[in-house]
């Protein structure tokens, strides 16, 4: 059985519709792509934002300024520099594997 002009008309226009298709499908999973793409992007800025405010606070948090006065409440003091006493830490131990 030889194909005939109409059968070669099908043919070529089947192959046509399933490379558009597959050409939509691409162009469409692109899109969703370069949409989650962007809202990560935009997550990411806003929790580097928030990371950074959160390290501002902590440096804050633990300075003087903020740690004296709180400590006094306590009843705690600033220590002399004659009572800080420095301890060297010793190097971790190796554990050897048998």
């Amino acid at each position: 059985m030889t194909f005939r002009g109409r059968h070669w008309i099908a043919f070529w226009l089947v192959a046509l519709l399933v490379a558009l298709w597959a050409v939509i499908a691409r162009q469409t999973s692109a899109l969703n792509s370069a949409r989650a793409l962007a809202d990560l992007r935009a997550e990411r800025t806003s929790l580097e934002g928030r990371r950074a405010d959160l390290e501002r606070r902590v440096r804050t948090g633990q300075s003087r300024a903020v740690l004296l006065p709180r400590a006094r409440k306590l009843g705690l003091r600033l220590p002399a520099d004659t009572e800080i006493i420095l301890m060297p830490a010793q190097p971790p131990q190796r554990r050897d594997r048998p």
